[in-house]
């Protein structure tokens, strides 16, 4: 299933001429997995308190296609693409007008507290299938 999360570019999203600056494709898609796991009635706060859980970005791979500018209305489009006990792979796409702009895939790990692997806590494993 495909998560839809919209963003607008504001001034503050852009550079001098107007364009999105690259790092700012990072926030969209860091707002839209938040977004995406809350909408499943995952409370990442409460995943920690309860079970000393928290999640970390692992790897991500990102393409920038074709620029975004100021006053564009974006879509961040999120799909699991792969899940095991301790990870998520997921494709976020960032979309204009349907057309690709930014393409990446972001793998997720689940840590303790202390930054040691830990599994997927049962309500993550649960709420994503």
């Amino acid at each position: 299933m495909t998560h839809r999360f919209p963003v607008h570019v504001y001034y503050e999203d852009t550079d001098l001429a107007g364009i999105v600056y690259y790092a700012n494709y990072l926030r969209f898609i860091e707002r839209a997995r938040t977004e995406w796991i809350r909408e499943r009635g995952v409370d990442q706060t409460r995943v920690k308190e309860e079970t000393g859980v928290v999640f970390a970005v692992r790897h991500l791979e990102a393409d920038y296609l074709a620029p975004a500018k100021f006053d564009d209305d974006l879509t961040v489009e999120t799909e699991v693409v792969a899940m095991t006990g301790a990870r998520i792979v997921l494709k976020q796409d960032v979309k204009r007008d349907g057309d690709v702009l930014f393409a990446s895939t972001v793998t997720i790990v689940a840590l303790t507290e202390t930054g040691a692997p830990a599994r997927l806590p049962a309500i993550i494993r649960q709420s994503l299938h």
